[in-house]
């Protein structure tokens, strides 16, 4: 949201590898409706900015909000300001109010699960997304750099240790589902679900 020179440089940063050539065809960007100018308004809600930039003259969003619309005018300036036209696409909504980052996440492993099956982005709704709090906790917890994982690297007989970060992924068949052989340790039930947000 900043001057030209400024946004344009850092997208360059996003968008272009070590040589500087633009090579992301895809960007997954969160959006939040917090305020540009105002820090104590940190924003209450999270969701997700997909734009497909495999034409460049032609970039376009689709914009997955898990909460009414709550963050359409921040996706749409957002939109506007990366020179692409934003395309309607539907989300499930999430049925409280602390969810939305939970969504963001599930919903762009998913949106990543179909892109590398090379899935049209018409048809990239997630209308049918299965947001799961405990399952990314999980999920998480158990990536090869979390620091569970690491703990558990030290333990010579463990059965969490992740040798190979391919692993991490491996048997993943839907968002929100984790293979059998993954740790699925219980959470502490003890922290207050505002420890959560």
């Amino acid at each position: 949201l900043g001057d030209e020179s400024t946004a344009l440089s850092a997208f360059q940063r996003i968008v272009n590898d070590q040589d500087g050539r633009d090579t992301a065809d895809f960007l997954f960007l969160p959006v939040s409706d917090a305020s540009a100018s105002d820090p104590d308004h940190r924003g209450t809600h999270w969701s997700l900015l997909l734009v497909d930039r495999r034409n460049r003259e032609e970039p376009a969003a689709y914009h997955y909000d898990s909460f009414r619309g709550q963050n359409d005018e921040f996706a749409a300036m957002l939109a506007q300001r990366l020179g692409t036209r934003l395309e309607p696409v539907r989300m499930t909504q999430q049925r409280n109010g602390y969810d939305c980052g939970v969504f963001v996440v599930d919903g762009t492993r998913a949106l990543v699960r179909r892109l590398a099956r090379r899935d049209r982005p018409a048809v990239l709704h997630l209308d049918n997304l299965v947001a799961d709090r405990e399952q990314l906790q999980r999920r998480l917890s158990t990536a090869p750099n979390s620091a569970r994982a690491r703990a558990a690297a030290a333990e010579p007989e463990s059965s969490t240790q992740i040798a190979d970060p391919a692993e991490f992924w491996h048997g993943v068949a839907q968002p929100g589902q984790l293979p059998d052989s993954w740790n699925t340790a219980p959470f502490r039930q003890d922290l207050p679900s505002a420890a959560y947000s």
